[in-house]
């Protein structure tokens, strides 16, 4: 199955599975439209896959180039149909955790899929290729957009909750740390005075923000540290810590810390300005 027919199926699955669960119409084509989908292919789509006449629901089309993505705000944001509780707020750097962001059987299915594909990880260096450092001990993989029906959910609820397309994000990266592993501090912005950034940005643009799942609670150590902000997000199991940043912005600087006991599992969500395509 090629990417094309994979993707179309998993637009297939999630709106018929959206209905399932009782959403409208209506909801469906809203949903589509904040992630992305203009308002006439939101209908065309909807309509195709549950066999109803084409609708004309007057829903605006919101896909822009240079977007930003909305900062979550306590007490709780809904996406997916769910709850989503805030826990921690933070101005500078922009940073949210969120809390049951994933369930226990979400997590435990994406380490069973990613753990086959594992390899070292690797850093992107400032003339824009990817090496392997001792800065970065773990191992990963990426999925692609859409891959599986679990990624494609996950991908809507993350878009619905940060309001920006699923288009404008990454493929969906897992890394595994055992302990001692750690991701020294660094941004995840692109550097514009490195000659790789064009390179770097010519497809999506700069990065925006970063959406980190956890999807185990390490038994020691393995927290996500903002040095400059003296404050670290322990991994939870299901829990999320987000952040938003410039290109340039020293705020955002964070670590993967070591983990001293058990292991660790994240998923990660890079968010650029554009679609990444």
């Amino acid at each position: 199955m090629n990417k094309q027919t994979s993707h179309a199926a998993a637009i297939r699955d999630w709106i018929l599975s959206t209905a399932r669960s009782g959403h409208s119409i209506e909801d469906m084509v809203d949903m589509m439209v904040r992630t992305g989908y203009t308002a006439r292919q939101a209908r065309r789509l909807v309509a195709e896959h549950l066999n109803r006449p084409a609708i004309a629901i007057p829903v605006a089309d919101t896909r822009q180039d240079g977007q930003r993505t909305r900062h979550p705000e306590p007490p709780f944001m809904m996406a997916d149909n769910r709850r989503i509780p805030v826990s921690m707020s933070m101005e500078s750097p922009t940073v949210r955790v969120l809390e049951s962001v994933l369930d226990d059987a979400e997590c435990d299915e994406l380490i069973e899929q990613a753990r086959p594909r594992l390899v070292r990880s690797r850093t992107v260096t400032d003339a824009g290729t990817h090496e392997i450092s001792e800065a970065r001990t773990s191992s990963g993989m990426f999925f692609m957009v859409s891959e599986t029906e679990l990624i494609t959910r996950l991908e809507y609820r993350i878009a619905e909750l940060l309001n920006l397309p699923v288009e404008n994000g990454e493929g969906l990266q897992i890394l595994h740390y055992e302990p001692g592993q750690q991701y020294e501090p660094h941004y995840d912005w692109f550097d514009a005075t490195q000659a790789g950034y064009k390179g770097l940005t010519e497809h999506g643009g700069e990065r925006i923000a970063s959406f980190i799942m956890y999807l185990n609670t390490p038994e020691g150590g393995g927290g996500t540290h903002f040095p400059r902000a003296n404050f670290t997000v322990s991994a939870r199991k299901g829990s999320a810590v987000y952040f938003a940043y410039e290109n340039g912005d020293k705020s955002s600087l964070h670590a993967g810390l070591p983990v001293t006991k058990g292991e660790k599992w994240i998923a990660t969500k890079w968010l650029r300005e554009r679609p990444y395509r």
